[in-house]
């Protein structure tokens, strides 16, 4: 069962269907609004509601950031596959400019990329790559910076046992 569930997430449609209703998404309006994991691209979306507003009536920074947390570690989980370990290691986030519409982020990666943590990772040792990102508003303002670590590790083989 397990193993059709990972099947059936590579699907793109499966995929974007699973986060977007995703408790903690679903909650905030993020949206999955593209999903091409194939192409090494995801766009997230989320509305300015009152579910995500602070005090002030912006978007809550807390939200902001979830909406882009976890699609770098998705990303290279999909193309590097069970042989590596992939993991969120740090973040931060730069507030620009109050959000005061939907906003909008794109998270990509390359197969250059991808080719280049293998190299790196080849020793089994750990690897830590940096990506940042920006999330923009309708408009197309900058409203946030964000930089994220992740840890890459290639998995060492289990030993036979008889």
């Amino acid at each position: 069962m397990n193993s059709l569930i990972k099947k059936l997430q590579t699907i793109p449609f499966v995929s974007k269907f699973m986060l977007n209703h995703y408790s903690p998404y679903k909650g905030a309006g993020i949206e999955i609004d593209q999903i091409d994991l194939k192409n090494f691209h995801v766009r997230v979306k989320m509305p300015l509601t009152q579910r995500n507003q602070n005090v002030v009536g912006v978007h809550f920074g807390g939200s902001l950031y979830s909406m882009v947390d976890p699609f770098y570690m998705l990303i290279l989980m999909h193309h590097l596959g069970p042989k590596y370990i992939v993991w969120d290691k740090a973040a931060t986030i730069n507030f620009l400019s109050p959000g005061r519409s939907t906003v909008y982020a794109d998270i990509r990666l390359d197969l250059n990329e991808i080719d280049h943590i293998k190299k790196l990772a080849d020793n089994y040792q750990p690897i830590y790559r940096n990506y940042t990102l920006n999330i923009f508003d309708d408009s197309g303002l900058r409203i946030a910076e964000v930089q994220k670590t992740v840890y890459i590790r290639r998995k060492k083989s289990k030993p036979f046992k008889r």
